[in-house]
Parts: structure tokens; C-alpha cells; sequence
């Protein structure tokens, strides 16, 4: 009896964890190879009742502020309101509704648990639950409706609300990348002071109501006085900044932090450079969606 693509999925040889890791040649032939078989059991696996990704798991304010400046983008200024600037050029909002919150960690958990191979993100070797997320990443999570929710959490939230906070990404905000993180006491210590290859970085925190974690606070450093300031996160909460901000992030050292981690950029990795002209944009033009499609480029 022939396998299912699921099936033939799940058995597949695979490489080890280390070789994903170190990018060894053997790894990037294995995913392009089968990156019909993973498209096909993604597709196959999704049609086993899996909760629903939709708008519902926004918080309702945002999700009323966002839908209303799409229909009139002069009402964007209810959109802005919403964020705090908590250091200079980061922003904090309450992203995803925390009570929606389990439905989507459901659905991360068993496309987790589903069998199919998952590239974990790169130069991240202590994380140890993540996944890409765009289809530009080899190892994806493929599933159709998953894809679906992550076009329209970019394109319809993160895209706009960057243009608005930070007026420079126009123009360097046509491609995406993204990728889950699950940090875990006892397992992951800390990840050291670095930058994002990004133009805007949108990092929001996947955690449910109580459940609680300590440390892994995210230090923000301002280059030029060398302040330091750590921001934590609440369920469903958000960060947004751009790439060129210096932060890290401190050791867990107790429970498990679920997070996004979400860039947009120009083509073939653009992003906007100390001292550039800012280009006049009107609401308008900030509530459109790029025509570029995909380059194929993934920073890692």
C-alpha cells in the first residue's frame, strides 16, 4: 500500500539537530529535495480539524483600530495610540488577546508534534521549540492556513503599523522572515547583545495567563549614552524596533517563554541607513501592501 505524503513524512530520514545547525550541505539537499513531500503532508496534516488562525486572536483593540484605518487611513492615528514608546525607538503594545492566546499555541504545539521535519532557526543553538515561519525559509511550517494568518499578521498589521512608528522603513519593508523561539529554564541561558539584519523587528510573546516565567527580560542598549534598560513581556504583548537597536536577551531561570520574532526588509536584505531622507508618505500611501513579490532571500 502506497504511504501518504503525511506518512512518507514522518518516516523520512532526517538529519540531526547538530547538522541542521552547523548548515551542512547534506541539510540544505535534504530540504530542497523534499520540499514537495513537506508541502503535500503540511496540506494533508492541516485537514485534521486544527483550530482556526484568524482574526480573533488580535487584541479587540487593536484589531478595531486596524481595521478601521484600513477602511479610512486618516483614523491611523488610533492605530499609534496604542503603542508606548518604553525606550528610545522601541515600542510596547498589547499585540494578541491573552484569552485567544491558547488557540494559537495549540496549533503551534501540534504542527510541533506533527512528525514533519522543521528547520530550527540558525545561530539560535539553545532554542529549543522554534520553527521558521515564511515560505522563504527552507524547513518551514508549510501548513496553508497557518501561512495565511502569518501573510495577514504582516501585511495587514506589522507592515502598516512599522510605517507609521518608524516613517523610514518605507520603501525597505517589501519582504518578511520570521521565525518562532521557545527559551526553557535549565536549558537556554541567554542570547548576547546583537542586532537584527531587519529594518523593524516585531518580537510578541506567545505565553499564556499564568503562565509565568522568570528572567529572559530583553535588554535594549542605547549606543550612543549606553543606557541599559530590560522589558519584559506579558502574555500577548509586543516589542517592536528597528533592526540596528542593540538588545539581548537575559538567561530563564524559571518556566518557558514562547515568542514570535518577526522582520520585514527590502529587497535582497535593504534596509534603511543612519541619515536617510526620509521620503514625504501620506496615510494612504502607509495602508497599501507591496506589489514586490518574494526575493527569495533569507538572512538565515
Amino acid at each position: 500500500m502506497t504511504q501518504s505524503f503525511l506518512e512518507s513524512a514522518r518516516t523520512i530520514e532526517r538529519p540531526s539537530r547538530d547538522a541542521m545547525l552547523q548548515r551542512t550541505p547534506a541539510v540544505q539537499q535534504f530540504w530542497h529535495k523534499n520540499t514537495n513531500l513537506f508541502q503535500q503532508a503540511w496540506s494533508e496534516w492541516e485537514g485534521d480539524n486544527r483550530p482556526t488562525l484568524d482574526s480573533s486572536l488580535y487584541d479587540p483593540r487593536l484589531r478595531q483600530a486596524v481595521e478601521a484605518a484600513w477602511q479610512d487611513p486618516t483614523k491611523e492615528g488610533s492605530v499609534q495610540d496604542l503603542w508606548e514608546e518604553v525606550f528610545p525607538g522601541v515600542f510596547k503594545a498589547q499585540f494578541f488577546d491573552p484569552e485567544q492566546l491558547s488557540l494559537l499555541r495549540e496549533y503551534m504545539e501540534s504542527a510541533s508534534n506533527a512528525g514533519i521535519p522543521l528547520r530550527p532557526p540558525y545561530g539560535i543553538s539553545l532554542n529549543r521549540g522554534g520553527a521558521m515561519l515564511d515560505p522563504r525559509s527552507e524547513g518551514h511550517l508549510g501548513a496553508p492556513s497557518f501561512q495565511s494568518f502569518y501573510s495577514d499578521l504582516m501585511s495587514t498589521y506589522m507592515r502598516p503599523i512599522s510605517r507609521l512608528l518608524f516613517p523610514d522603513v518605507m520603501g525597505f519593508d517589501s519582504q518578511t522572515f520570521g521565525f518562532s523561539i521557545q527559551w526553557q529554564a535549565d536549558t537556554d541561558t541567554s542570547l548576547r547583545p546583537h542586532t537584527d539584519a531587519s529594518s523593524v523587528t516585531l518580537n510578541i510573546n506567545l505565553n499564556l495567563p499564568g503562565e509565568d516565567f522568570s528572567g529572559s527580560s530583553v535588554s535594549f542598549i542605547d549606543s550612543a549614552t549606553r543606557r541599559v534598560e530590560k522589558l519584559n513581556f506579558e502574555p500577548g504583548t509586543a516589542l517592536i524596533h528597528h533592526g540596528s537597536v542593540v538588545h539581548a536577551s537575559d538567561p530563564i531561570t524559571e518556566g518557558q517563554r514562547s515568542n514570535f520574532v518577526l522582520w520585514l526588509y527590502g529587497e535582497h536584505g535593504q534596509i534603511p541607513q543612519p541619515g536617510f531622507a526620509l521620503k514625504e508618505v501620506d496615510a494612504q500611501e502607509r495602508w497599501t501592501v507591496p506589489s514586490i513579490p518574494s526575493d527569495g532571500f533569507a538572512p538565515f
